[in-house]
């Protein structure tokens, strides 16, 4: 690559990063559209390979999206709600239990102080910002309201959204191929390796991962339930939720499912059980959810994932935060792509020295022999019997 080409190259990524910037808002129902696209596309891809048309696939897999989302409304959402009460109503309980009984003895055997509020005090605003989260769908709805266009505008993003991921999804693998097409053929096969390594990351992570989460929360909420825990449900969800961050989930679910067990039913028997859920939880998640559900080709650091929705957020708004993740992949492949490249560089690898060629001769009847390895030979004498002459 030249040098003129590379400053082309730098040209065009400042602009469509300007671009990207400028457009935030107006790129977010599009951006959320090709997110749904890209993670859907294997789906309907295999629907096509058992005999069903494009059409025909993205249509099931929209009405099984369709299905999802009403269940979601209608089940889990109400039911996280009555969670978060009960929760709340059991607040107060775990806070006299842990001034009561965890302080006193942690200052009589480690010397560590806890330094609590009022807990009516804390309690109350807890309440307080619920009941605010609560209502915030009434007070966006009401400031809002009072500006037609901008609800006109909410509203046309919301039905944008499933028109474009339609239509993505049903011309996803044309616009692949368009878009390769117009890549430079010099640089092609260096960009399709990238992408397809990035694919794989991203992939593995949003697909994967996502499913780990799903599953581990789902199997803390019914081992904690099974166990008696009352708010046992919220507290494997959440610690589903957080699961991306290796260990985090389960430390932060360990940690309130045995105050709870501990307030609730102030026994051992009840916090061995609440250990060998998580116990069994990190044993299911180590052995058979990421090894068959995510493998080996994430590489995306739990770190990483967090600085890079952080950093989107700040820059690009909710735009940075769903682009977020698959600039995170691209640039984790490119820098392995540099490392491989740097490692194998004269700049790496030390000056190997030239190995010596010893000449060869050729002797007799295409035998081939070193030029070292040849003994002087005496001369036949003369045909008179005297020596030759030199």
């Amino acid at each position: 690559m030249t040098t003129t080409e590379r400053w082309q190259w730098l040209a065009l990524a400042l602009v469509t990063g300007g671009l990207i910037y400028l457009l935030a808002p107006a790129l977010t129902p599009f951006a959320v559209a090709a997110l749904f696209a890209y993670l859907w596309d294997p789906v309907v891809d295999r629907l096509e390979r058992i005999g069903l048309s494009r059409n025909a696939s993205v249509s099931l897999v929209f009405l099984l999206i369709a299905l999802a989302v009403v269940a979601l409304i209608l089940l889990v959402i109400p039911f996280t709600e009555r969670q978060i009460a009960k929760f709340l109503d059991q607040l107060p309980r775990w806070l006299a239990w842990i001034q009561a009984e965890a302080q006193p003895r942690l200052e009589q055997r480690f010397g560590v102080t806890l330094d609590f509020a009022d807990p009516n005090k804390l309690i109350e605003v807890v309440k307080n910002h619920w009941r605010e989260a609560g209502g915030i769908a009434t007070r966006i709805l009401g400031k809002v309201s009072q500006s037609g266009l901008t609800v006109l505008g909410w509203a046309a993003q919301l039905v944008l959204i499933p028109v474009v991921t339609f239509y993505l999804l049903r011309d996803w693998d044309t616009l692949v191929a368009r878009v390769n097409e117009l890549l430079p053929r010099t640089v092609e096969p260096t960009i399709s390796r990238l992408a397809r390594e990035s694919d794989e990351v991203l992939g593995a992570f949003l697909r994967g991962q996502l499913s780990v989460m799903v599953s581990l929360g789902t199997l803390y909420a019914i081992g904690l339930w099974a166990v008696g825990i009352d708010v046992g449900p919220l507290i494997g969800m959440i610690a589903g939720l957080i699961s991306f961050v290796p260990y985090l989930g389960a430390i932060v679910g360990v940690g309130m499912a045995l105050i709870a067990a501990l307030v609730q039913y102030q026994d051992w028997a009840h916090v061995f059980m609440v250990l060998g859920v998580f116990g069994v939880g990190q044993l299911i998640e180590g052995y058979v959810l990421v090894p068959k559900l995510v493998g080996d080709k994430i590489g995306l650091h739990p770190v990483a994932v967090i600085f890079a929705i952080l950093a989107g957020g700040e820059l690009f708004g909710f735009l940075g935060v769903l682009l977020a993740l698959p600039a995170a992949a691209i640039v984790m492949v490119v820098l392995r792509y540099l490392h491989e490249k740097y490692t194998a560089s004269r700049l790496y690898q030390p000056a190997e020295a030239e190995p010596e060629i010893s000449p060869v001769v050729v002797v007799s009847h295409g035998t081939v022999v070193a030029a070292a390895e040849l003994q002087p030979v005496a001369a036949p004498p003369a045909a008179d019997g005297k020596p030759p002459a030199n």
